[in-house]
């Protein structure tokens, strides 16, 4: 049964979750109740944290199609149960006018996408479930999205839109006529209002599920244990810390929530005009929109409420919202398959292929522009959540869960806690029972060491020091979304950078250009702006192949475009509706040099005149656009000079992909030398080319047509040649990364070349290493996927490289011999994919030593990052938002530079677009990460020193009293947490890198040696105390002090005759561990409170300096100098002075030896020896590899001895591997060979090297 139920929904897909079914069972329900009255409500508690238990508990397992309540499990490590009810959806609640308005294969509880002709959903729907009177669709909702059931798959599945499964051809033919009243209707029903509803939760539904946390939970139940113990003093304190606690949470998450909200809702009801069947048009509220309406988009543009394709004209958008980039963007209409040239029919229409012609829901339509009487129409394809910014939301909204070690083991440690706990627990009822102890007293102490073994503190004491960090983040100008990942920025081994506006200055200059005549490249020219070229098809080219608009007057769009634009010197127009007529209502922009450029006198006068009214007329048309495709690598328009009876064609883009599209004979015979040496001195260099058109494309066949039939058999014109400079903070913060042995990888959408030159130029890859170009062929020709491996400076003389100047990796006995082996992978993005592919068993080997990715896509970045932390690499990513928002969210610390303070696509936004905000932020990490670890040793050692102290007190029936508890619990525990986490972050990045989990041997030790160290003096000082001469069981008229003749006599024992004391508080045990406990609680969080490498020294932490002095300062002095109304308040009883004397020796020779143990033996030898090698050897290390991970296993063999015997694997992957490299012969490959795909063992991705001589 449980093997046949278990279905999966989202397969495939990043949510991909198990579904399992269930019927609600009464004898169960019956059972549950009854254990929820013995238990005193805490099952019922226990059943609202867990899912899972909750659904078994209460139901039986059913099939998924009949079920009431579903069971869901994600598929990912996290493996999270959710639980939904199922709902039913009725179809009967109005009649619909005709059958053909069923626009969906929905009856019954049966739910797919649309398809493509609602006649044929009819047919399908009806025939299908003719015998079913009810119409019922059964559907659950998790996480905003509905999910109903699809009887033709057996399963549960979302209703989707116009997004899958439909071609282009059948967006015009099937669905560009809008839907009929009657179908939108019915779509409404199912689809539901379109709207991203971020519900603001009231602050008693807050409340209630923030005091269910099991944490508050285990408060109150200490707090009631407190209570009837009479600790009324600490109960109240605690519940003072719980109830500030709860506020300052809820008072965040309604925050945050409210924020989303606002952002959401700013512009989510708009009135919006559709187009209906009978070509009437209707004006409707957006939440009504259902995919499939006709939206016309107004004039002066609007905020779009869904994701729409764009049929008719074209619109001009800022899509900061989802990129982070404020560029304007040009979107056209989807290219209509049916009346395309080359009739590539059966496409199917994608939000993301077809970005370009999609306008998303969230983005601001700036502007339209439409031809003459024709409105400006786009299909509405997706609404709701289901939209880009829905999903976006949703991400918000449902956060996957933060894998990280630290929080792993902090469950652990707690785990151990509460075992430590359970033995105080059996220990107390034993030692009870055999003292003769009341029943009642048995169970509230015993009860009360588990309350003091857990510390109630821990949470807020372990998110202090993330508090503190992303304060310090703000104010070096670096915005935070995701505070649980600065710990894990504390850990990034490896960054990954865009090139362009990253590294490099956003902005491009004009260097130059090279133009092409007559089959040869002519001298570079730097003025473009000149009388002999303005009429040349260059400039027209440069003039029209653009996607600029103005914007309130102002010429806005791509920086490059810009620059190019304003290097020529000419002037844009977007012409009105009227002057669009003049021009055969084909040209919406115009663009015309300036009169001045145009030549004005000539010898003869009629051609003067003649040349006047050219100038009056010169100006060129852009008739249709292609929009620049990051994929394409190009763009190309089509324009018209006036007066012309031919269009022009052209298209500007990567070098190697123009000149791929033009015509052989029309390309100069040094094209590649010519591009190399232009890319190895790190310029920018974009191709331009032209061709005329046929006569016989008319305005109307050139709106429709593809872009493949105009971008082919081109006339190749020349070289633009673009400098991009360097940042000039990029070389040093490169170096800083790299002397802290983090590896910097850059990905860019550049050329290969150009991003080799750059790599050299900002240090990421010196002067003296060795660049190997992988260059991966897909299969073609029943031949299978290879590829050639080129050196970067021998591309085009590879025959002056002899195959003995390879640095080939040896077996090397001394790793020192390896500095002359350092070598580094370049590839460009579709070499990248053909790995990805074909070669998966040489993925992780170039990960290893793989620094340049150029010309890649977005999706290309992101997958890149996936294969990264696939080898165990802590992964951070800096771009400038626009086309890395995939790669900055999957990657453990992506930082964006874009200026928007509130980037949601990241969870880092630097306020400066500089990349120093990198080596600040993993400093900022590291400081956080370590804070962490210092505060969770602080209050394991904390819970431990109370416990013993307690369970040593519990042996002789006595305890702590109340005043004792808040003392230590308020005045020493959280005025140390909340300074100790203070300590600002180390201002240099070094080498080591801290430890990623507590379970790790070092954090381990350090917290048994301090354990045992505390024992052992408070387990001294409190059996001493009873071999004292003068000690005695102490009662109301002890004089041990001598007090009538003793010099510091006080009057503290005035009291001791009025009062009793039913606890047995008093006496000379409790008084000692008190003050003994006391301070090891301020010795340790010295001993703790670690600076360099990570942190600033704490004695540069001035708050926790003060107050540790005056705690100090106060205990020496009450326990030196009694005073007898704090005696009084603490319930501390006179001591001999010498016994103080003897107190005070033990804490100092304590301290000694925390300090020694913790400071010199931990730091100095054992870290150096065992836990992380000598700085020397790990630098040897890591010039040939990547950074050494922080070792954390106790008794890690050196690293000879781990290269040579090779028992012991690596944690990390990519260790492992570097270590396996060092011994393999065939790696690096060898230049001028190739690597082979095998045919019949693909699937396995495995290769065989063969050799080209």
């Amino acid at each position: 049964m449980d093997r046949e139920e278990r279905k999966t929904i989202n397969q495939g897909q990043e949510d991909e979750m198990e579904i399992y079914g269930y019927n609600l069972s009464r004898w169960k329900l019956a059972i549950v109740s009854v254990g929820v009255i013995c238990t005193g409500g805490f099952l019922l508690l226990l059943l609202y944290w867990i899912p899972e238990w909750r659904v078994k508990a209460t139901c039986i397992r059913a099939a998924v199609k009949d079920c009431e309540v579903v069971l869901l499990r994600t598929t990912d490590e996290f493996r999270t149960w959710f639980c939904a009810k199922i709902r039913l959806l009725s179809l009967e609640t109005q009649p619909l006018s005709s059958p053909k308005c069923v626009a969906n294969k929905v009856s019954n509880g049966h739910a797919v996408h649309l398809t493509e002709n609602p006649a044929e959903e009819n047919r399908h729907g009806m025939s299908k479930y003719s015998q079913i009177q009810s119409q019922q669709i059964r559907y659950f909702t998790h996480h905003s999205v509905q999910y109903f059931w699809d009887d033709t798959i057996h399963n549960f599945d979302f209703l989707k839109g116009l997004d899958e499964g439909v071609s282009c051809t059948s967006i015009y033919e099937k669905h560009s006529a809008g839907l009929t009243k009657g179908m939108h209707a019915y779509r409404k029903l199912l689809y539901g209002v379109n709207e991203i509803t971020v519900k603001v939760p009231s602050v008693f539904k807050l409340l209630i599920k923030e005091v269910l946390n099991p944490f508050y939970i285990f408060q109150l139940f200490s707090v009631i244990l407190w209570s009837i113990d009479e600790y009324y003093y600490y109960a109240l304190a605690i519940v003072i810390m719980s109830i500030v606690s709860i506020v300052s949470s809820l008072y965040s998450i309604r925050k945050q929530y409210v924020m989303l909200h606002d952002m959401v809702a700013a512009h989510s009801t708009v009135r919006v005009s559709v187009c209906r069947v009978n070509a009437e048009i209707e004006e409707i509220f957006s939440t009504d929109l259902v995919p499939g309406d006709v939206m016309i988009i107004p004039l002066n543009g609007t905020v779009m409420p869904c994701d729409a394709v764009l049929i008719n004209g074209t619109c001009i958008v800022n899509e900061s919202m989802l990129t982070g980039e404020s560029v304007p963007v040009t979107k056209t209409n989807l290219p209509n398959p049916s009346v395309d040239l080359k009739g590539t029919g059966d496409e199917l229409y994608s939000p993301e292929t077809h970005k370009r012609h999609t306008l998303f829901c969230g983005t601001t339509v700036i502007q339209t522009r439409f031809y003459t009487g024709e409105l400006v129409k786009a299909i509405v394809v997706r609404t709701g959540f289901s939209t880009s910014k829905g999903q976006l939301v949703r991400s918000i909204l449902y956060p996957k869960p933060t894998d990280f070690k630290l929080y792993r083991d902090a469950y652990l440690f707690l785990l151990c806690l509460v075992a430590v706990a359970g033995i105080g627990f059996i220990y107390t009822i034993i030692n009870s029972i055999l003292n003769e102890v009341e029943v009642g007293v048995i169970i509230i102490e015993s009860l009360d060491i588990v309350t003091i073994t857990v510390p109630p503190a821990l949470p807020a004491a372990m998110t202090a020091g993330i508090v503190y960090a992303q304060r310090r983040l703000k104010k070096i100008g670096i915005f935070c979304i995701s505070p649980q990942r600065i710990n894990i920025c504390g850990q990034l081994n490896l960054v990954c950078f865009d090139k362009t506006g990253t590294l490099t200055e956003d902005g491009l200059d004009l260097w130059g250009i090279q133009r092409v005549e007559n089959k040869r490249f002519l001298l570079p020219e730097e003025n473009v702006c000149r009388e002999v070229l303005v009429k040349s098809q260059f400039v027209a080219c440069m003039a029209t192949c653009h996607s600029l608009t103005k914007i309130e007057g102002v010429l806005s769009g791509d920086p490059l475009d810009l620059k190019m634009f304003e290097a020529i010197g000419w002037i844009l127009e977007e012409a009105t509706e009227e002057e669009t007529a003049l021009h055969n209502r084909i040209m919406p922009t115009v663009v015309r040099p300036p009169k001045q450029l145009l030549p004005e006198s000539t010898p003869a006068g009629n051609q003067e005149m003649e040349l006047f009214e050219l100038t009056a007329i010169y100006e060129i048309g852009i008739v249709r656009q292609f929009p620049f495709s990051s994929a394409l690598q190009r763009m190309s328009v089509v324009a018209r000079v006036l007066g012309d009876k031919k269009m022009d064609a052209y298209m500007k883009g990567a070098p190697e992909v123009i000149a791929s599209l033009c015509k052989p004979e029309t390309v100069p015979v040094d094209f590649e030398k010519v591009l190399e040496d232009y890319t190895k001195q790190g310029f920018r260099v974009i191709a331009l080319a032209h061709r005329k058109l046929e006569s016989k494309l008319t305005w109307h066949k050139v709106q429709n047509i593809s872009r493949d039939a105009i971008e082919n058999n081109m006339d190749f014109m020349g070289l633009i040649i673009m400098q991009n400079k360097l940042k000039q903070e990029t070389p040093a913060v490169l170096e800083d990364l790299h002397k802290a042995n983090i590896r910097t990888v850059m990905v860019t959408g550049d050329n290969m070349l150009t991003a080799v030159s750059v790599a050299r130029d900002c240090g990421m890859i010196l002067p003296q290493d060795k660049v190997i170009i992988a260059e991966a062929l897909p299969p073609k020709d029943g031949k299978v996927a290879k590829i050639n491996w080129h050196y970067a400076d021998s591309l085009t003389h590879s025959s002056a490289i002899e195959s003995e100047a390879i640095p080939i990796k040896l077996v090397h006995d001394s790793l020192e011999d390896l500095q002359v082996t350092r070598y580094h992978f370049a590839m460009n993005g579709k070499s990248f994919s053909v790995i990805l592919e074909h070669f998966q068993d040489l993925v992780p080997k170039l990960m290893l030593h793989g620094t340049v990715f150029a010309r890649m896509a977005p999706d290309q970045k992101t997958q890149l990052v996936e294969a990264l932390q696939n080898v165990d690499y802590f992964v951070g990513m800096c771009g400038d938002g626009a086309n890395d928002c995939g790669a900055l969210k999957r990657a453990h610390g992506g930082i964006s530079l874009s200026e928007l303070e509130a980037s949601v696509a990241s969870p880092f936004t630097s306020k400066t677009p500089s990349i120093s905000c990198v080596p600040n932020l993993i400093r900022e990490g590291r400081a956080a990460l370590i804070t962490s670890f210092c505060v969770f040793k602080f209050m394991a050692l904390y819970s431990i020193i109370q416990y013993f102290s307690v369970t040593l007190l519990y042996s002789i029936l006595s305890n702590l009293g109340d005043f004792q508890f808040l003392f230590i619990d308020l005045a020493i525990i959280l005025v140390v947490v909340f300074t100790m986490s203070l300590n600002p972050a180390w201002k240099d990045l070094v080498a080591q890198r801290p430890p990623s989990g507590l379970i790790s041997g070092a954090l381990l030790f350090s917290v048994l040696s301090q354990i045992i160290i505390c024992i052992g003096f408070q387990s001294l000082g409190f059996f001493w105390v009873k071999q004292q001469p003068w000690y005695e069981e102490w009662h109301p008229h002890s004089d041990v002090c001598n007090t009538t003749r003793s010099p510091y006599w006080n009057s503290s024992h005035l009291y001791n005759e009025t009062e009793l004391d039913t606890h047995n508080i008093q006496n000379f045990e409790n008084t000692t561990v008190f003050f003994i406990s006391s301070f090891q609680y301020l010795i340790v969080a010295i001993a703790f409170s670690k600076g360099k490498p990570f942190r600033q020294p704490c004695y540069k932490n001035y708050f926790f300096v003060v107050s540790m002095i005056v705690l100090y300062v106060f205990i020496l002095f009450i326990m030196l100098h009694p005073i007898a109304s704090v005696d009084q308040v603490l319930q501390i009883v006179c001591v001999p002075y010498q016994w103080r004397v003897t107190m005070l020796i033990i804490v100092l020779v304590n301290a000694f030896v925390s300090i020694m143990v913790e400071n010199f033996f931990l730091d100095m030898v054992l870290w150096k020896v065992v836990f992380n090698r000598d700085k020397q050897g790990e630098y040897r290390f890591t010039t040939t590899q990547p950074p050494q991970e922080s070792v954390d296993r106790l008794g890690k063999c050196c690293l000879s001895w781990a290269l040579g015997c090779r028992k012991k694997i690596p944690k990390a992957k990519y260790m492992y591997l570097a270590q396996e490299l060092l011994v393999d012969p065939e790696w690096p490959p060898k230049p001028q060979t190739t690597t082979e795909a095998k045919t019949l063992v693909k699937e396995n991705g495995s290769c065989q090297i063969i050799t080209i001589t």
